[in-house]
């Protein structure tokens, strides 16, 4: 009895402990299957942050790859445009068009006159060169032409004495004088005074002549020469600024016939040089304009370079020749034919070398300057050159045009390709122009006459810092064209603006 009881109760303790296992078993199925589920919620959201971290990962990747590709061309156009700057740094009168006034280095000594190095010759005349001292025969010419005032000093001349040496001195007087006209009364009892002579007391016009020279060709401002003009006088007069002005002005205004005689030379002659250079307008830039011929030269004063400020120069208008100027194309709506400035295009030349290190600029350089020397010789023996010659020159220039082009293709760095194309594409389009003076012999290689023309302008703008206003830019330009036309056909400049102011049209001739 006791035996069974006791299996009885462990039976029912293993029954008990079979169905505590169970409850354990099912409720560790259950965590089992609720971690994984966590687990998987978990891994779900790991993959979930995992993509958009890589997301966000290539996005980052690819935007500093994208600045990074900008970086270096930004350094690539940054490294070119140093070369490029380089470049302009060293630009000069010998490769562009800056004025040699430029050339100046940073190195120079003060009050250093310029950059030339000493030959180690005395100064003065060299050995062989012909003087130009005063002779006594100059002198005695110049007496016998009556173009002087012939004064004679007698020195210590006395009874008997009959002969003598001469010695003879150049000199000029200057002196205030006062003069007085007297208008008599006529049988009616009237005074018949000039319109120039109504007011009481007028400045002569050895004094307007002295304010305009000094003016133009001694470059002075107008305070300048009211002090000079007063000192000459030894302080006797005291001419005003406003004074002055109105002599310069009215002599402006008296050369208005003498300036369309040479308006009409101009227009008149077959080949024409021109060139403009920057002058301020109060302290706004500005140009003034030349036209040169051996005989005459036209200052004009323009606001722009462009085609629409061009045509409201009147003798481009009426011209109907050829143009000889520094390509500007503006230039090409006027006249029936047109020359380039070579000199002009070998300054290109000579910096398209120096920044290619391509051989073709300096070839054709060499082949322009080649063309001028024989064109010098031919025009020295009375000849020109020969059809074949012609020919063979603008095969050679063709040729070295092509080279060029065949270079271009790999020339670095691109402002440099691109500038280099540029003057080819110029080279190739106006080659006609370019050698236009192997055709004709009255047609120059350059323009240089026209730029030596405005270093006068550049003079003033130096001197004066440029013009206040319009009017007294054009007032400039017109006293300019007076007086260097004069100087071109040898009159006297100081009697012509005498006369100029009473005798119009002194140039009509």
């Amino acid at each position: 009895m006791g035996a069974r009881h006791t299996n009885a109760d462990l039976f029912h303790q293993w029954e008990e402990a079979e169905e505590r296992a169970e409850k354990w078993e099912k409720t560790a199925r259950e965590e089992r299957k609720q971690h994984e589920w966590a687990i998987s919620d978990v891994r779900a959201e790991l993959r979930r942050e995992m993509a958009e971290m890589r997301k966000e990962l290539t996005g980052k990747i690819e935007e500093v790859s994208e600045e990074n590709e900008a970086l270096k061309r930004e350094n690539e156009m940054l490294r070119e445009d140093n070369e490029r700057l380089k470049s302009i740094i060293n630009n000069d009168s010998n490769n562009s068009s800056k004025p040699p006034s430029s050339d100046q280095k940073p190195s120079k000594r003060a009050n250093e006159y310029n950059g030339r190095k000493s030959s180690g010759k005395k100064r003065g005349g060299q050995t062989g060169h012909k003087g130009r001292a005063l002779s006594k025969e100059d002198a005695e010419e110049l007496i016998r032409s009556g173009k002087v005032k012939h004064e004679v000093i007698d020195v210590n001349r006395g009874k008997g004495r009959a002969k003598y040496i001469s010695r003879y001195e150049y000199d000029i007087e200057t002196r205030t004088v006062v003069r007085e006209y007297r208008y008599y009364e006529d049988e009616a009892g009237k005074c018949h005074i000039p319109t120039e002579q109504r007011t009481a007391v007028r400045y002569g016009d050895g004094l307007r002549t002295m304010a305009v020279a000094l003016y133009d060709i001694g470059v002075m401002s107008i305070e300048r020469i009211r002090e000079m003009l007063n000192a000459m006088s030894g302080n006797v007069l005291r001419i005003s600024d406003g004074a002055v002005y109105k002599f310069i002005r009215g002599f402006s205004e008296a050369i208005e016939a003498d300036l369309k005689a040479i308006e009409t030379d101009l227009a008149n002659q077959k080949v024409v040089q021109t060139d403009a250079t920057v002058v301020t307008l109060n302290g706004v830039q500005s140009y003034i304009r030349n036209f040169s011929t051996s005989k005459s030269v036209l200052y004009v004063g323009m606001d722009r370079k462009n085609l629409e400020h061009m045509k409201k120069v009147p003798f481009l208008s009426r011209f109907t020749g050829t143009l000889v100027h520094d390509h500007e194309t503006a230039l090409y709506h006027f006249g029936t034919g047109h020359g380039e400035c070579n000199v002009h295009v070998m300054r290109y030349l000579t910096k398209n070398s120096e920044d290619t290190g391509n051989t073709w600029s300096g070839e054709m350089k060499k082949l322009l300057s080649e063309m001028n020397r024989e064109r010098k010789k031919l025009i020295a023996q009375g000849s020109i050159f020969s059809d074949d010659q012609i020919a063979d020159y603008e095969a050679r220039y063709t040729q070295i045009i092509y080279t060029g082009r065949q270079q271009n293709t790999t020339t670095r760095p691109k402002w440099a390709r691109k500038d280099e194309l540029a003057l080819l594409n110029r080279m190739e389009k106006y080659s006609e122009n370019h050698l236009l003076f192997l055709h004709r012999i009255d047609v120059p290689f350059d323009n240089n006459m026209s730029e030596r023309d405005l270093r006068k302008c550049k003079n003033r703008q130096k001197i004066s810092g440029g013009f206040g206003i319009a009017q007294g830019r054009n007032m400039a330009c017109r006293i300019l064209s007076f007086v260097e036309t004069c100087k071109r056909r040898s009159l006297n400049v100081f009697v012509s603006i005498n006369l100029a102011f009473h005798r119009p049209a002194l140039l009509d001739r």
